[in-house]
């Protein structure tokens, strides 16, 4: 620690701040362009000046002067800064009016205009004239892709963004080239940017010289209501916020959270919203003479009760899909007992994930944060950079510091971070899990080592075996202990977890989802749409969901519920951490949320479900699952659950792992049904390379 007076207010700081860090811990606002907390120090905005007692005599650049790099008085006096003299306030105005040189005057039609950095800035620090005369020079904007719009007239080479893709992203597809007058910001070549966190630079941009291009001229700030919720396109359960205006979400935004996505989000996070309003469901529907027809609540009712009644509980079946949250999965597993049925499932690309094994034995035990701990990581079947793109940013963020070794089993690709290859599938595995090969001494030798089992491993014949051998390795390297557990599975469902927490997985002869499809006589799909629907010809199907996806194209019956955006549902995320969701505005027509389109059906099939409202379902949930009840928690698991893990043996199956996630963009129902979604794969297929419009 160091001490300072900041403006004659003595501080105590970590000697690792810079002087703009330290005067921020006094109180005192320090404006800036070019400095962010989680990016590399270019100091190149000259915005942050202050006053250094005994320095120069001029001002200092307060984000790369380090606290470290003050000296004491003649006299052992502590160090001292001001941050409010004439001089510092002189050169701010200087600093501001060399900024505005050449942006251009279009704060009214600027998507920035009322939350943009230069417009309060030049509000607090600057003067309201220029003594430059001369012409504004332009700059022509560049085409980077579908989601991020340019204006490079407003451009003040920050580089913010330049750092950003570089050095948190992983790719360097935006530079500065050029020099003095002529100097732009580019991708090069002109081609769309590729990475899966790209849209954060609209967030990092500090003028409006890169926006949103889908939410382009739709709204100004201060019309949004502002609602925050958690993400549900992948299993990380990033912190958002909604931005919507009556019905219609305009935008989503992320928030700050350090352990799970710091302040970053994936572009299908951030730009799907256009898919929450394209092939909504907003009434029911009954198939009659083949062919859906809008129906009334209680006639599509009547249908399900004539098909539940014709049959009986061991042909009837339950499979919960990706978005489902805990509440309505709970609401359908009470339905599905009420019923004498033991179908039930959600995990509906097969993944051998048991619950019986424990809690540890299906998440994330080391968590997100836990991963800037790690000294050797293995991944095994898994693409984190397209199933979990913010949690990949952080292995990236480890990497980054240096002395990490990455070995990968399986069909992966480009991580955005170097990584040894160690074979192909479960033989690869298997000779690791023997002690065989180099990198089993690297594992063992780290103190704390990492080990990323992802669905592409689990989500096959041989998957409960390949859980098995994964257990046997982490046990083998000393992977698990009460300090450290470092055995991990990666999950690409956001309902994964919080179903294989609340047990809906098949009972005592229960069938799976897969073997359900050929089985069942009346089949309840809550969402599931990522399942092959070709077996199930001769079943009764009621889809409860949100989107004319492949379920709802199968129904007998659909039932129209509401997506996340518009209902309060508990979700929990790949490393266990229960969070919540909350509305931001209401389902369309008809639709109804997903529980209490559960608790009406269950009144007409004569089998009531105990509760009324969403806090009493809430409190029978919490009643026998407790740990839901700890919102932002996680109830770790016990490391005998890996113990018990490792005693899975069986058959290997030959082939290599691969990566559920084929297209990053179109990986569910409201992604799917979003025009910005289709547009990114269509690129990503076309090796990014389209012409400018």
């Amino acid at each position: 620690m160091a001490k300072l007076k900041v403006d004659g207010k003595e501080i105590e700081v970590p000697d690792h701040y810079t002087l703009l860090q330290a005067a921020e811990d006094a109180g005192a606002e320090v404006p800036r362009f070019c400095f962010h907390e989680r990016l590399s120090i270019a100091g190149n905005c000259r915005m942050c000046l202050i006053e250094v007692k005994g320095g120069p005599p001029k001002p200092a650049a307060s984000c790369a002067m380090g606290v470290r790099d003050l000296r004491p008085g003649p006299n052992g006096e502590t160090p001292e800064i001001f941050t409010n003299t004439p001089m510092v306030k002189k050169a701010r105005e200087g600093v501001m009016e060399f900024l505005l040189i050449n942006h251009p005057l279009d704060c009214p039609i600027c998507d920035q205009g009322g939350e943009c950095d230069l417009q309060d800035q030049a509000m607090a620090f600057g003067v309201d004239s220029s003594r430059y005369q001369e012409n504004k020079r332009a700059v022509e904007d560049k085409y980077i892709g579908p989601l991020v719009k340019t204006i490079m007239n407003r451009c003040i080479h920050c580089t913010r963004c330049v750092r950003f893709t570089t050095e948190v992203a992983g790719i360097s597809e935006l530079g500065l080239i050029g020099r003095g007058e002529d100097a732009e910001i580019t991708t090069y070549l002109e081609q769309a940017m590729t990475s899966e966190l790209q849209g954060n630079v609209i967030d990092l941009c500090p003028v409006g010289a890169l926006t949103s291009k889908p939410y382009a001229f739709q709204a100004r700030p201060w019309e949004l209501t502002k609602t925050e919720s958690i993400d549900v396109m992948d299993a990380v359960g990033s912190a958002i916020r909604v931005d919507s205006r009556g019905r219609e979400v305009m935008r989503i935004m992320p928030r700050i959270n350090e352990q799970v996505n710091e302040e970053w989000i994936s572009d299908k996070t951030r730009f799907i919203w256009d898919g929450l309003r394209t092939q909504r469901l907003d009434r029911p529907y009954v198939r009659r003479d083949g062919k859906l027809v809008a129906a009334s609540w209680s006639e599509a009712f009547a249908a399900i009760n004539e098909a539940v009644a014709k049959s009986s509980g061991d042909k009837i079946g339950a499979i919960a899909g990706d978005l489902a949250a805990v509440e309505e999965m709970y609401a359908l597993k009470l339905l599905m007992q009420s019923l004498d049925s033991p179908n039930i499932d959600c995990r509906q690309d097969g993944a051998r994930l048991d619950p019986a094994l424990g809690r540890a034995s299906y998440i994330f035990n080391p968590t997100i944060e836990g991963i800037e701990q790690a000294d050797a990581v293995l991944i095994i079947g898994a693409n984190p950079r397209f199933e979990a793109s913010v949690l990949n940013a952080r292995i990236r963020k480890r990497w980054k510091v240096g002395n990490l070794p990455v070995g990968a089993i399986g069909e992966i690709g480009d991580l955005r971070y170097d990584y040894e290859m160690l074979g192909a599938g479960s033989e690869s595995l298997n000779e690791l899990a023997r002690g065989k090969g180099k990198f089993f001494s690297v594992l063992k030798n780290a103190k704390r080592p990492l080990i990323i089992v992802g669905q592409g491993a689990l989500a096959r014949t041989d998957g409960a075996a390949v859980l098995g051998l994964a257990a046997k390795l982490a046990l083998a390297v000393d992977a698990v202990s009460e300090e450290w557990n470092g055995f991990s599975v990666l999950h690409t469902a956001a309902a994964r977890v919080g179903g294989l927490d609340i047990g809906f997985v098949p009972g005592e002869g229960g069938k799976s989802a897969a073997e359900m499809m050929s089985a069942m006589e009346v089949l309840f799909l809550l969402g599931a749409d990522e399942i092959d629907m070709t077996g199930a010809s001769g079943a009764f199907v009621v889809y409860i969901g949100t989107h004319g996806d492949a379920g709802a194209h199968r129904a007998n019956v659909i039932l129209p519920g509401a997506a996340y955006t518009e209902k309060s549902g508990t979700y929990v995320n790949t490393e266990g951490r229960v969070q919540q969701t909350n509305r931001a505005g209401f389902a369309p027509g008809e639709a109804r949320e997903d529980w209490a389109i559960l608790r009406a059906l269950s009144d007409v099939l004569g089998h009531r479900l105990p509760f009324d409202s969403l806090s009493q379902l809430r409190a029978k949930l919490t009643a026998d699952y407790p740990h839901l009840l700890e919102i932002d928690e996680i109830a770790s698991g016990d490391p005998a659950d890996i113990q018990r893990a490792a005693q899975i043996a069986g058959p290997l199956a030959k082939g290599a792992f691969a990566s559920p996630v084929k297209d990053f963009y179109l990986t569910n129902p409201i992604a799917r049904a979003s025009a910005v979604m289709a547009e990114c794969s269509a690129l990503a297929k076309g090796g990014f390379k389209q012409a400018a419009e």
